[in-house]
């Protein structure tokens, strides 16, 4: 009788022989990434000296909150490390959300979806918070919301300018209404800030999406987005089937929004700290 190979042993054989096709040609793994627009084979190392921009096509690869970190100050203090989300309404659906939490920490090395801190660029000092999309996709709980009240309280404290860069699927579904709560409690918050006249900034990525895009993602001073991040409440699709009518091309994208007045430019990643600095540095005089 024929034994039965299971899915998990085909991607296994496969990844073995992949292994084995390597050795032979003695080529070390991640050596070329594939662009995911256009197709094109990019030397690892050269996609990483160019901030992970595909040089073909200028995609923007998805970045985690430590390459965000990395690329655009001279120094970071993280605040806050090791608030974690609790499962309080016993959410289950086909796994605990007790069970997905442990497995985002482990998968991603973070306890949620933002990373906070005191950081300084080009010698400018700045409260920052950068969302990671890795981390349940980014999605807004309660120790999102407080991490960003926080981060924006000490700001206040200090007089520091705010910078936080959003990316994010939404709130967080297995929070439910306490999730929806941090949409208001972030706004108010940054309501306070902006009555001692210190400024904020938002940086939105791809894809700010959902309950951070409706509350603290756009209502920063200043707007600005990396070039052709989705940007939106409800998606395109969402919206196709509900008015049963085609949109227009690019709908959503930061481009269509920079056009329609909703962002104060688009940026690209290679030049975004030198425009992140003449913010900074305007703000300040």
């Amino acid at each position: 009788m024929a034994s039965t190979l299971s899915i998990h042993d085909w991607f296994n054989r496969k990844q073995q022989q992949k292994e084995i096709a390597r050795e032979r040609l003695d080529i070390p793994g991640n050596v070329w990434v594939k662009c995911f627009k256009c197709g094109q084979a990019i030397y690892a190392k050269d996609l990483e000296e160019n901030l992970k921009v595909c040089p073909k096509c200028q995609y923007h690869f998805k970045l985690t909150s430590a390459e965000r970190i990395r690329q655009l100050t001279d120094s970071f203090l993280e605040i806050n490390p090791a608030l974690t989300s609790k499962n309080f309404l016993n959410f289950t659906d086909s796994k605990s959300y007790t069970a997905r939490i442990e497995d985002s920490i482990l998968k991603s090395g973070l306890k949620d979806a933002i990373v906070t801190g005191h950081a300084r660029i080009n010698g400018f000092d700045a409260a920052l918070g950068v969302m990671d999309f890795s981390f349940m996709g980014g999605s807004m709980g309660s120790v999102v919301g407080e991490k960003i009240a926080r981060l924006i309280e000490e700001a206040i404290e200090k007089k520091s300018p705010v910078i936080i860069f959003s990316t994010s699927g939404g709130a967080r579904m297995q929070e439910s209404i306490m999730s929806l709560m941090q949409m208001a409690k972030t706004s108010a918050v940054l309501g306070r800030l902006r009555e001692t006249g210190i400024p904020y900034i938002s940086v939105l990525t791809d894809p700010t999406t959902g309950g951070v895009s409706a509350s603290f993602a756009m209502l920063g001073d200043v707007n600005l987005a990396e070039p052709n991040a989705l940007i939106c409440f409800a998606g395109p699709r969402v919206i196709e089937q509900t008015i049963r009518q085609k949109l227009p091309p690019g709908f959503q994208r930061s481009e269509y929004l920079l056009a329609h007045g909703m962002l104060d430019a688009v940026v690209d990643r290679r030049e975004l700290k030198e425009a992140l600095t003449k913010l900074l540095k305007f703000f300040k005089n």
